[in-house]
């Protein structure tokens, strides 16, 4: 069993995230294996002025459960506790979420007690570099409620021993006809969702900061575009899913976009975010579990 740290309350991100900034210039190398251990909260209550502020960030309604997204910001603390530390053979800074994978097994109300779990697994080569999944479960009174798996590339990270990356398909694309909806994002989505998340990665938060990373204006965060997604649709979504989202080019901010939907069965979806000029910056679907 791999060694288990219990957390008491949420990380404080922003000091970790320093952290990550100076591990990644200092001398010396860092270890080839992914640490092999797991963090936990225990017990943890949802806060409804949190969960309301997420809301708004994202445009999605508060209908009496959890968005098929939320628990995503509640593990990902822990994801960037691990991440930060030396111990973790990729460096954070410049780390780019290229996929996430939610598996929704039941609806979950916001009244009940979470167990929330991440741990980091399949190492592994990648064309462009390096990649790992921090994944994440959520339960309640002892079921498993949900998981999700993120997935990271380090661009030009040294390849680690062992099996390349899997090889999975993206969801498809759905092109041509109208779009569903017409997004105009303002400048300030990096920072709104930012302060909803917890997720203060300088590449969302102002233009300055994201052009030290090599970006010519702040970006949202990707799983920003994927709850703006899921809030279009919201209501025709079935309560137990599997949520799979492939990012694509990073969203600049101001920019407006354009979403297209296509169902693909009773509550099932196929959806695509993309830029007027054709760029494509998120491929999704549900499926009914």
């Amino acid at each position: 069993m791999a060694p288990t740290t219990v957390l008491v309350g949420v990380p404080a991100l922003g000091p970790r995230y320093a952290k990550a900034a100076i591990g990644a210039v200092l001398p010396g190398g860092r270890p080839r294996t992914l640490p092999d251990a797991q963090l936990i909260r225990e017990d943890v209550g949802i806060d409804l002025g949190h969960l309301a502020e997420y809301a708004r960030a994202c445009g999605l309604a508060l209908d009496g459960v959890l968005p098929l997204t939320y628990p995503h910001v509640l593990a990902f603390p822990l994801q960037i506790a691990l991440m930060a530390d030396r111990s973790f053979p990729l460096a954070l800074p410049g780390l780019v979420h290229v996929r996430n994978r939610i598996v929704a097994a039941r609806a979950i109300g916001p009244g009940e007690r979470l167990r929330i779990t991440v741990h980091a697994a399949d190492l592994a080569a990648h064309p462009r570099g390096a990649q790992v999944d921090l994944v994440a479960h959520v339960d309640a009174g002892g079921e498993r409620v949900w998981s999700g798996r993120s997935t990271y590339l380090a661009r030009g990270a040294p390849v680690p021993e062992g099996r390349p990356a899997a090889s999975e398909p993206e969801p498809s694309a759905v092109e041509g006809g109208p779009p569903s909806a017409v997004w105009r994002v303002p400048g300030d989505t990096g920072r709104r969702y930012a302060r909803a998340s917890g997720d203060i990665n300088p590449i969302h938060l102002h233009p300055l900061t994201a052009r030290a990373f090599g970006f010519p204006r702040a970006i949202a965060h990707g799983m920003w575009t994927a709850a703006r997604a899921v809030a279009a649709l919201q209501g025709r979504l079935p309560a137990t899913a599997e949520f799979d989202v492939a990012f694509g080019k990073p969203l600049l901010l101001p920019s407006t976009v354009e979403l297209r939907t296509r169902q693909a069965g009773p509550t099932d979806w196929d959806l695509a975010v993309a830029s007027r000029s054709g760029h494509e910056h998120l491929r999704a679907s549900v499926r009914a579990r």
